[in-house]
């Protein structure tokens, strides 16, 4: 089993859309059974909410399912369950480091631990290197944001066929 757990703010933009658009792309591959897939927050601001009623609108015209979804916090536990700890922007990136090194946990795919990294990494060709929160914006920077994560999803789903199945 290879573990995901994409991360954003508050858990109900960016890293829920990853989840989801992620999911879709497993299942659609029948790998639903060997890749488990999850999204935090760094913060509790939205705890047990549901995703922003525009990223799941903009999921939704695209057929993707992302009423399930709720928003929790990234925990102790995470930081050992996953495999991949994928950062929507540099900040959040900062704060998973700074946990994991107070939990003195292995954040290195070079040294078999956990990969913590942007998650735009796994883009072909990334536009941008972070994910852009579109929660401030209007409703455009939900289409936007979810082009960029299919683009990384495709290339992550790649990655993990290539090096883990």
């Amino acid at each position: 089993m290879v573990s995901v757990l994409f991360v954003c703010t508050g858990n109900i933009c960016r890293s829920p859309t990853a989840e989801a658009v992620f999911r879709k792309m497993v299942q659609d591959q029948g790998l639903e059974e060997v890749i488990l897939i999850e999204s935090a927050g760094t913060t509790d601001f939205h705890e047990g909410q549901a995703a922003d009623s525009r990223a799941r609108q903009t999921a939704r015209k695209r057929g993707i399912d992302m009423e399930a979804i709720r928003a929790r916090r990234v925990t102790v536990e995470d930081f050992t369950r996953f495999d991949y700890l994928l950062a929507m922007d540099r900040s959040h990136l900062r704060e998973l480091q700074a946990r994991g090194a107070r939990l003195g946990v292995d954040l290195g795919a070079d040294t078999g631990g956990t990969r913590l990294c942007l998650f735009m990494e796994f883009a072909d060709e990334p536009a941008l290197p972070e994910v852009p929160d579109p929660y401030y914006g209007d409703g455009d920077g939900f289409a936007k944001v979810f082009h960029m994560i299919e683009a990384a999803s495709r290339g992550l789903l790649e990655e993990i066929r290539r090096n883990h199945l």
